[in-house]
């Protein structure tokens, strides 16, 4: 699929989109729904792109309008898995547009046994590793060398970069609507500890770590120690964590009266340094297990 094409693919995609709800869609629009799904899954889209001048993550509305037409196109079917006796093991009913993606040995995506699933539609680059249970949803991205640990989730649109780990039942939020919201999104050697969520309009620079149970969101305020100063999302834009920033679990006294006379105390993330040695040495990933 070449530049031309993918152009025709986002064409089709805005006219089918706009086609009024309950109204037929032309005969094209699976070919179309199945052409945008190559495309994500071989990398040659995404959900969400850096703009080099800015350096600011967006989503890309059009990818996402073609995912979101993709769930419209398509027809519920069942995909239960059944035993050599035709007994059911596991029930599954969903759009016959997105069923698990059908990997290769020639994929180079190590999926250890125990129920992970990656869903068509989800870039998974060779030399990822997935721990059982994990899942990756439709429009999600994950960069080469990139270890998903148990129970982790990476959801619709997301964007993962290389060399990422993410620790086990770690959560990244996913962002279908509206379609201009942007996703999350992990950059290169980031490190997420266990039991973390990174939700909607949350950027994590490169290098950073984010410590066991920090909850990361497009309206969490983030007070770093080390600058004195605090982290938002203003003017409409996203929530990002500087590089190599260390987050972990904080709080903060509460304003009010009454709540201090309470000893009411808030949770919030803080930034408590910036790698160095002695964090590269805690979190260095072992090239042997991948």
């Amino acid at each position: 699929m070449n530049t031309s094409t993918l152009g025709d693919v986002e064409e089709r995609v805005e006219a089918l989109a706009a086609t009024p709800a309950g109204s037929p869609l032309p005969k094209d629009a699976r070919a179309v729904v199945e052409k945008l799904l190559y495309a994500l899954e071989t990398g040659l889209v995404r959900a969400a792109e850096k703009d080099s001048a800015s350096g600011q993550w967006r989503a890309v509305p059009w990818v996402k309008r073609g995912i979101l037409l993709g769930f419209r196109v398509g027809a519920m079917v069942d995909m239960s898995i059944r035993t050599a006796n035709d007994h059911f093991g596991f029930s599954f009913f969903d759009k016959d547009t997105y069923p698990p993606r059908r990997l290769k040995l020639a994929d180079g995506i190590r999926v250890v046994p125990g129920g992970s699933t990656i869903r068509r539609g989800a870039h998974v680059a060779s030399g990822v590793v997935c721990m059982p249970p994990m899942y990756v949803n439709v429009g999600a991205y994950i960069g080469t060398g990139t270890l998903i640990d148990s129970h982790a989730l990476v959801g619709s649109c997301a964007q993962v970069g290389e060399r990422v780990h993410l620790s086990a039942a770690a959560q990244l939020g996913g962002v279908l609507e509206p379609v201009n919201a942007s996703p999350v999104v992990i950059e290169d050697d980031v490190v997420v500890g266990g039991n973390c969520g990174i939700f909607e309009g949350t950027v994590v620079g490169k290098g950073a770590v984010i410590g066991a149970g920090v909850v990361l969101t497009r309206g969490t305020p983030v007070y770093d120690l080390e600058r004195e100063t605090i982290h938002r999302a203003e003017n409409g834009l996203v929530l990002v964590i500087p590089e190599n920033a260390v987050v972990v679990p904080g709080a903060r006294q509460a304003k009010s009266k009454w709540a201090q006379e309470q000893g009411i105390s808030l949770q919030t993330p803080v930034i408590v340094k910036y790698r160095d040695e002695k964090t590269d040495a805690a979190t260095a990933l072992e090239s042997w297990l991948r």
